[in-house]
């Protein structure tokens, strides 16, 4: 392990320099932002929805797959709660990981044979837990903190129901994608777990007769969410810790970034050398711990304005069909809340499926149920958390007003809390590291996953790929390639066209397992 690690520092070296040229990052940053506006006009395509008002087609795609999936299966986000609950207890483990045979692969309808592994219940890296939260930290971050306030900055607080309904459709896309990614996965003869979009893309559509355009789908997935992984997965979040960091202390100098940004890639690269058991080892234990902090500090004030609470509901409510003084009226609330709830908790984009798949289980749907529970926690839970103590300490202090963008999202969320608790900034400044460094985790492994996808499962590709990260950790730390994080952030979302696509063809298949898993634990039919 030593060895390995001051090889990665020696070639990070000669990186430093880099970071340290402001004029070299600003020339990056101009030559490439033509590319990365017109690759975002793309992606982000605005659909016009009347009343002067736009919504990108991308999270039109989203929604209306999570509205057809929590149809097709019968609200199994509110159904079967309680039972995804129990999952994670480990209520059912004796009958998940009960050892069961390996099927090879047959030709499929489509002429070409397939390697379409069914793993035994022993198979697998992580447990349900472990899954659930390496999946969550790459999700449950700035978005929670900085994108809730740009909403009711944007929408006032009825932008906070929209967001919440938006987030209970994710739950059923979470499902139909997670389930799928453990149904055709791959297992390495060592064990090692390779799963997600790519695979069930490929070996799931060619089990329907698609096989052309499941390989042509799994590979523009694999290419986009390798840029998503060094830009919205990493660079921005290293970016956006530094400047949280050197505020708290008083140094937003380049050195002081340069340093922040080193520390951090060591212990990425500490972690991620281990691979997904290392990983889910750490996010098992820092996401509750972050959750945790964030939750108590909301708690806090929202017991100690506890009488304001009903008030704030009944704004939200009110705010969510009678938004006055806001631009595009109701469509114009409902749009904000379900576009930040679209980024905030990435449902049916297919990344967490990615994590899900390296869970130890015999039955696919398990793990699906495992996680729906994703965008509760994520978009339900902690987006209305942050929500309620923006909207209660509104008046305490003019932190924002409502119709108007914010210009800075986490610092509108820091004084909503600091207006209360003084010492706030400082929690927050912590919970923002530990968010950007669990995101950075999860995105490596993904960013991982698609990498080895395109250029085989060596060894050599596997450090190739874990060097480039954690030097991108370093200059994302140290200079701010804006136009960069742009690019890859619409790569993350343009993740989201192979995958809806393939989960239209494939979500029949999930009913099949989603039914074979019922009946084994004696539930109710699907």
């Amino acid at each position: 392990m030593k060895k390995k690690l001051l090889a990665l520092l020696m070639l990070i070296m000669p990186m430093l320099t880099f970071a340290q040229e402001k004029g070299l990052a600003e020339k990056i940053n101009e030559g490439f932002k033509p590319v990365a506006d017109a690759w975002g006009s793309i992606v982000f395509y605005p659909v016009k929805l009347g009343g002067g008002v736009e919504m990108p087609l991308v999270i039109i795609m989203l929604l209306s797959a999570g509205l057809i999936f929590t149809i097709i299966f019968k609200f199994v986000n509110i159904r079967l709660f309680p039972t995804s609950i129990n999952i994670v207890r480990g209520k059912y483990d004796d009958v998940d990981h009960a050892t069961s045979g390996v099927m090879a692969g047959d030709p499929t309808p489509g002429g070409d044979a397939i390697e379409t592994i069914r793993v035994e219940g022993n198979e697998g890296e992580v447990t349900h837990f472990q899954a659930l939260t390496a999946a969550l930290s790459g999700t449950v971050g700035l978005g929670n903190i900085a994108g809730v306030a740009v909403a009711l900055s944007l929408g006032g607080p009825g932008a906070t129901f929209w967001m919440i309904v938006a987030g209970l459709l994710g739950m059923s896309s979470k499902f139909v994608e997670c389930t799928l990614g453990v149904k055709y996965r791959d297992v390495g003869e060592d064990g090692t777990i390779y799963g997600g979009p790519m695979y069930y893309l490929k070996k799931g559509l060619a089990d329907v007769g698609k096989s052309g355009l499941g390989k042509v789908l799994a590979v523009v997935f694999a290419i986009m969410v390798v840029g998503g992984s060094f830009g919205g997965g990493n660079m921005f979040q290293a970016n956006q810790a530094a400047q949280q960091f050197g505020s708290m202390i008083g140094s937003n100098d380049l050195s002081t970034a340069l340093i922040f940004g080193v520390i951090m890639a060591v212990l990425v690269a500490i972690v991620i050398i281990g691979g997904i058991k290392r990983i889910g080892n750490i996010t098992e234990k820092i996401v509750p711990f972050m959750v945790g902090i964030y939750f108590l500090a909301a708690v806090i004030i929202l017991v100690a304005n506890f009488s304001k609470i009903g008030d704030a509901f009944g704004q939200i409510f009110d705010g969510a069909f009678n938004a006055k003084g806001i631009s595009g009226g109701l469509l114009g609330v409902l749009i904000i809340g379900f576009q930040r709830a679209a980024f905030s908790n990435e449902a049916g984009v297919g990344s967490a499926a990615i994590a899900h798949s390296a869970v130890k289980t015999k039955y696919p749907a398990s793990e699906g149920l495992v996680a729906l529970l994703e965008p509760f926690i994520d978009t339900v839970v902690v987006c209305t958390m942050t929500a309620l103590v923006i909207i209660i300490t509104n008046g305490n202090g003019d932190i924002m007003t409502y119709g108007v963008k914010s210009p800075d999202g986490v610092l509108a969320t820091s004084k909503a809390f600091a207006s209360v608790l003084p010492w706030f900034p400082y929690i927050l400044t912590m919970a923002v590291v530990l968010f950007a460094f669990s995101t950075m985790l999860s995105w490596s492994y993904y960013g991982l996953q698609g990498w080895m996808f395109l250029f085989g499962r060596s060894k050599a590709s596997d450090y190739a790929y874990k060097i480039l990260f954690c030097l991108f950790v370093i200059i994302g730390s140290a200079a701010s390639l804006g136009a960069v994080t742009d690019f890859s952030d619409a790569m993350i979302f343009a993740m989201a066209v192979p995958n809806v696509i393939g989960l239209c063809f494939l979500f029949p298949k999930v009913r099949e397992e989603l039914s074979k898993y019922l009946k084994a634990i004696g539930v109710m039919k699907a």
